[in-house]
């Protein structure tokens, strides 16, 4: 791959897809050939401890096979391979050798395990053997609360993580062997939702990204075969463009002396896959489709070959990125720039180290190795490089640290793991960095706990700004405090982050709690009045204790969020009295029959009427906003429609909304997509096939405008919520007759 462009491989001609490869089979490694492997790079191994090791894992499999019909040891020397492909431990390969010996054999325990290999082999083989016992497949509380496991699991010693990750990967690799379609498709969707994106948390990129193109094959091999198909044929018709370009860049470094390796790279299908859904492209208008990278020997020619680059082509802008300066969280770090080559060919460079490079390759495992004598994981090089394990999985650790619910922490984790990041400051200069789209609140909480809590108002870069203005690259970020902590009104619209949303939660929490023991006190002495006993004569805890409460508060708290009725409170100090019914004020229950089933609100009456606006269409996932409309009702609008901006000047009729769990789960809503397409014989059906294939079911369809060689198309579809019609977006992306497919928000009028 140096010495050529893309080769056939990268071009997409001729790839297998990773099913097929890995049906193809392969040499099991031997004890011998294993120790080799690993003693290639680490000379001092201990060849006894990975040969017993090996031998034990053998014996103990015994005669259990794969579904694949192979032995069943095959699988642990397989992750133990893997783990040695990236320079680990040899205590971890060891247990990755034994990681599955414990569950699978009744007669082995963790005690066994470190009487033959020791604590540290023991202590990894347990943290694995914990993780596999955890099922992501059940829904809501219970994958919640797994998955907070998981974290915290992880999270003690990282290479129980890259165990795992390891024993995730060859498991997809012989996905395809499993019979039934149900377990190929839960472990996809785990891989995808849990693994993957873990993976590329800790900076093992290449790990991840075939995790995800093995499940992306079994959860959607239509959408990759038409990705392959698109990227086959766009590379053999840019191939005589992409050899002219590498030629270029190799002679434009030859000349200024710049010893480098040029390669070429192509994009994962997924990773395509997950563009089209974010952006509203075409295929062809992917920025990064055709990328090189450029590996030199320091820092300085990174930036000498950045500015020789930029000195022969033009650079495109906004497409520049300093990720050596500014190292992403994970590690890595890269100079990205997109420019406009010979050909007028739109290629993305990617320019690093060798040391970077492996970073980007391996992240966390790129710094195993020598230091004072021993092989093992080098910290501080680690860290120089921006890559430290535990601050790699820190916000997660920090949701259950500031009282995450399980559904919180697994809602607010998987977005963390996906977002991209914005790079801000502090006045002092510190860095914090945040997930893309992140607004003032969530960098109060970044900072400190307590500053988020007594967060009132921001400057940023020195001007007063709004709590809900998106925060971007380079802002210096200086927070407006309170005295005392408090939940900011309409914070749901103001944080994205799990940490901060937790910690707001949380607070609210804490001021609904002292609300009803302030209103549990004022029912109980009311109720005492009435029966004639003055609550100073009443000692409070006792009666609590009575009423089967620890403290006094705990009991008003009862009392105020109507568990129990003051009623009760006295009976049980005076277990002969009998109160009048119709004075008892916790028989009067609040009557739910009028409120909204999809739609809730804090400012929102109850029984008010609400209308979901024509304008936008409004699914579930978008964020909404309400507007007074006078003898109408609430109109419900997504925020970025641009009905909103008739409201600018009469803030009164705003209401903050959200949807409930309801229309989370279990409603269905139409989404309307405006296309713009080929005007050839079949497209319709082509179009139809794409929305079908992408589980939409087509409400109407409308034609905007029809030219000789185009044709536009509104159509309307039933869908369960926001992410679907995303999906189903990107689905009509992929399709080489599509040249645009967005959402359209500029429908009737709701007036």
């Amino acid at each position: 791959m140096d010495g050529s462009a893309l080769s056939a491989q990268e071009k997409g001609a001729g790839a297998a897809p990773p099913a097929e490869a890995a049906a193809a089979g392969h040499h099991i490694l031997t004890r011998e050939e294993l120790i080799a492997k690993v003693r290639a790079y680490h000379p001092r191994v201990k060849s006894e401890l990975l040969g017993a090791a090996y031998d034990f894992a053998k014996k103990q499999h015994g005669e259990q096979t794969r579904d694949s019909g192979e032995a069943y040891y095959s699988h642990p020397v397989e992750v133990a391979s893997l783990l040695a492909d990236v320079k680990l431990d040899e205590v971890t390969i060891v247990a990755g050798l034994l990681h599955d010996v414990v569950e699978d054999v009744d007669e082995i325990d963790i005690g066994e395990i470190e009487v033959r290999f020791g604590a540290d082999v023991a202590e990894l083989v347990d943290g694995v053997t914990k993780l596999d016992k955890l099922d992501f497949s059940s829904k809501e509380v219970a994958q919640a609360e797994n998955f907070q496991k998981f974290i915290l699991a992880t999270t003690s010693d990282i290479r129980v993580l890259l165990v795992k990750l390891a024993d995730r990967l060859h498991n997809m690799r012989t996905l395809h062997f499993r019979k039934k379609a149900e377990s190929r498709e839960r472990t996809a969707r785990e891989t995808m939702d849990i693994y993957a994106p873990l993976a590329r948390r800790v900076g093992l990129y290449q790990l991840a990204a075939e995790m995800e193109d093995l499940a992306f094959e079994e959860l959607n091999p239509e959408a990759r075969r038409a990705i392959l198909y698109r990227q086959e044929e766009l590379a053999l018709e840019n191939a005589n463009d992409l050899e002219r370009i590498r030629d270029d860049l190799q002679q434009l470094m030859d000349l200024a002396g710049i010893k480098c390796r040029i390669k070429g790279r192509k994009k994962a299908p997924y990773s395509l896959w997950r563009k089209l859904e974010r952006k509203s492209i075409s295929f062809r208008d992917v920025a990064d489709l055709f990328a090189f990278r450029i590996i030199v020997q320091n820092t300085e020619d990174c930036y000498r070959v950045l500015g020789e680059v930029h000195t022969l082509w033009a650079c495109i802008p906004d497409r520049f990125r300093d990720f050596i300066s500014v190292p992403k969280p994970n590690g890595y770090q890269s100079l990205h720039t997109t420019v406009r080559a010979s050909g007028n060919r739109r290629v993305e460079l990617q320019i690093r180290t060798e040391a970077m490079d492996q970073t980007a390759e391996f992240g966390v495992a790129a710094h195993w190795g020598y230091k004072n004598k021993q092989y093992g994981f080098d910290i501080e090089s680690a860290r120089a490089a921006g890559l430290d394990p535990a601050a790699s999985l820190e916000a997660f650790s920090g949701l259950i640290q500031d009282g995450a619910d399980a559904k919180e922490f697994l809602e607010h984790a998987k977005l963390e793991m996906y977002r991209e990041h914005v790079f801000t400051f502090t006045p002092k200069g510190k860095l914090i960095i945040l997930p893309a789209g992140a607004m003032p609140l969530d960098f109060a909480y970044a900072v400190h706990s307590a500053v988020g809590d007594s967060c009132v108002g921001v400057k940023v870069n020195g001007e007063v700004k709004a709590l809900r203005r998106p925060l971007k690259n380079g802002d210096v970020v200086e927070i407006v405090r309170g005295k005392r902590p408090a939940p900011i009104h309409g914070w749901e619209g103001l944080a994205i982050t799990g940490r901060a949303r937790s910690a707001m939660r949380k607070l609210v929490r804490e001021r609904d709690t002292a609300d009803f023991r302030r209103l549990g006190e004022g029912l109980i002495n009311v109720a005492l009045r009435r029966a004639g006993i003055d609550p100073v004569d009443l000692k409070m805890n006792h009666t609590a204790r009575l009423a089967g409460f620890e403290t006094r508060e705990e009991m008003a708290e009862a009392v105020g969020r109507g568990k129990i009725s003051s009623a009760d409170v006295i009976m049980a100090a005076f277990p002969g009295y009998r109160p009048d019914p119709v004075d008892d004020p916790a028989k009067t229950k609040l009557d739910s029959k009028h409120a909204p089933l999809l739609v809730a609100g804090q400012d929102l009456t109850p029984g008010v009427t609400l209308h979901l606006g024509q304008c936008c269409c409004p699914l579930p996932g978008d964020r909404i906003m309400g507007v007074q409309v006078p003898d109408k009702g609430v109109v419900v609008h997504v925020a970025s429609c641009p009905k909103l901006a008739e409201y600018d000047d009469k803030p009164e009729l705003w209401v903050d909304l959200k949807w409930t769990e309801l229309a989370r789960t279990d409603a269905m809503a139409v989404g309307r997509i405006r296309i713009n397409a080929a005007n050839e014989r079949g497209v319709l059906a082509k179009l139809c096939a794409a929305v079908a294939q992408a589980n939409g079911n087509i409400v109407s369809i409308a034609t905007a405008d029809r030219r000789p060689d185009f044709i536009e198309l509104i159509m309307e579809i039933e869908v369960e919520d926001l992410k679907r019609l995303t999906q189903i977006l990107a689905a009509l992306r992929s399709l080489a007759v599509v040249d645009r497919a967005v959402r359209d928000q500029e429908g009737a009028d709701d007036q």
